[in-house]
């Protein structure tokens, strides 16, 4: 793709070529109660099968290295 040029990917075409999430419902849990989510964010947990690319609208995929090795932290 050359400069300039704008090129927009459906979610199905960008989660054709992702890998499915493959950590347990568990380990979601366990982020959120150690980073103390709010409730109010109503952080969810994947389906079965979805990658980041299907993140519902209104919301925004966040990965475990953000807050692991990332040291990104929500205010």
């Amino acid at each position: 793709m050359s400069t300039g040029e704008h090129h927009e990917d459906s979610s199905e075409e960008m989660a054709a070529g992702l890998p499915p999430l493959k950590w347990s419902k568990e380990t979601f849990s366990g982020l959120v109660r150690s980073f103390k989510f709010p409730d109010s964010w109503d952080a969810r947990y994947p389906d079965e099968a979805q990658t980041a690319a299907d993140a519902p609208a209104g919301y925004i995929t966040l990965f475990w290295d953000f807050f692991s090795l990332g040291i990104f932290r929500l205010p």
